[in-house]
């Protein structure tokens, strides 16, 4: 199995993006010679965990019957201030809501997530330490 995208530049620092039959745009801000038309490379590796994880924890909480509100899940992640400016750690807030939740169900459904399903919490982990934690909300 094999996955692609292609880019095209647009003008200056923007390219258009073709994934998964979507399209979208990658930009920098005006500091780097962008028009700021779309998000930034990196901060596409944020949501690239935030999106696996948080698809994985709703699958897993559906099949355990475990009823919620809203879930959300926040990424932040720590860049290097010398280049290669890359991210070196990162940590991922889950914040569910609602009325009786199961705390237990809630972290085992993270716990798989991050040690058995997340295909991008698996390759990053690789190269920085990711953190993470639970916030219930009734």
């Amino acid at each position: 199995m094999k996955d692609s995208v292609t880019i095209q530049q647009r003008e200056n620092m923007s390219f258009d993006v073709q994934v998964n039959g979507h399209k979208m745009v990658l930009d920098a801000s005006g500091e780097f010679g962008g028009n700021n038309e779309g998000p930034r490379p990196k901060s596409l590796m944020l949501v690239a965990l935030a999106g696996c994880t948080g698809m994985d924890v709703a699958s897993i909480l559906n099949k355990m019957r475990v009823e919620y509100e809203d879930l959300k899940v926040i990424v932040d992640g720590n860049i290097t201030d010398e280049h290669p400016k890359h991210f070196d750690s990162m940590h991922i807030k889950y914040i569910i809501k609602g009325k009786g939740i199961p705390e237990d169900k809630v972290r085992t459904a993270i716990n798989l997530s991050q040690d058995k399903y997340c295909g991008v919490s698996f390759s990053l982990k690789k190269a920085m330490d990711i953190t993470w934690e639970l916030i219930i909300e009734e």
